[in-house]
């Protein structure tokens, strides 16, 4: 009982300290300018201002949509490229190289790569264009999704494929008919992960997408830093219109992300 007891003050810790800031953020979209620094927690005057004005300072609605269908375009560019990635390296000999490759330049800052991406997206036309934060946050992730998927691979018996092939399949007929049906649960995991990590990114954005059609919302929360001061309401209700529909996401999803994580693809 004592254990119980104390797993379960464990988690509600942790819960309150994840929702902290969640709370005080909405406490600053709620306060009117005057209100913002007077450092309690709760405002002493309430306002919806924040969320109507939040749209005339900035375009939020076009930089939502970015931030949407960049990073759903590159968690859909990142897994096709990255599913039979991890199938090469999880089944032929010394595929453990190419998986060592591959994370390893995932581990260089991505600062160092700003300035080639630049004149290559520049001369495919691709600057300043939702399309080029697609490839760009796709390609980036490929590593994470392979590593992601190269773990379910493992799992799925290789008699799987032995046979299929003894069927009459050949090595790409066995993959997509015999293996890839068991890797949905990774799939989405590793769509999820990719997904997450696309929306979030700002670096990339920040550089490739200087025009107000193409900027992504993490852009967007940076322009409410003026010379002088700080739009901390309109900055806080425009983080909070923009991380609501990735948590209700999150929440949606939760069961394939960690039951994909942890059963894996093997049945």
């Amino acid at each position: 009982m004592r254990a119980r007891l104390l797993i379960r003050v464990g988690l509600v810790a942790a819960v309150v300290v994840a929702l902290v800031p969640i709370g005080y953020l909405v406490s600053l979209s709620l306060r009117p300018p005057g209100d913002v620094l007077n450092s309690s927690l709760l405002p002493t005057q309430w306002t919806w201002h924040n969320f109507v004005s939040v749209f005339d300072t900035i375009a939020l609605g076009t930089m939502l949509r970015n931030s949407w269908v960049s990073a759903l375009g590159a968690a859909v560019l990142a897994v096709l490229i990255a599913t039979p990635a991890a199938y090469f390296t999880a089944r032929r000999v010394g595929g453990e190289r190419l998986l060592t490759a591959l994370l390893a330049g995932y581990c260089a800052p991505p600062i160092v790569a700003i300035i080639p991406l630049f004149f290559l997206l520049r001369d495919f036309g691709l600057t300043n264009h939702v399309l080029g934060l697609i490839v760009v946050n796709g390609v980036a992730n490929v590593p994470v999704a392979a590593w992601l998927l190269d773990g379910f691979v493992r799992r799925i018996p290789v008699e799987i494929d032995e046979a299929a092939v003894i069927d009459g399949l050949s090595v790409a007929g066995a993959f997509r008919k015999a293996v890839l049906p068991l890797l949905w649960p990774g799939i989405v995991a590793a769509l999820l992960v990719v997904f997450f990590l696309s929306y979030n990114d700002f670096l990339f954005a920040v550089y490739l997408a200087v025009t107000k059609e193409s900027q992504t919302l993490t852009v967007g929360l940076s322009l409410f830093q003026g010379d002088r001061n700080v739009q901390f309401g309109q900055q806080a209700a425009a983080g909070l219109l923009g991380i609501i529909p990735v948590y209700v996401l999150a929440l949606a999803a939760q069961r394939f992300l960690v039951g994909g994580l942890t059963a894996g693809a093997t049945k």
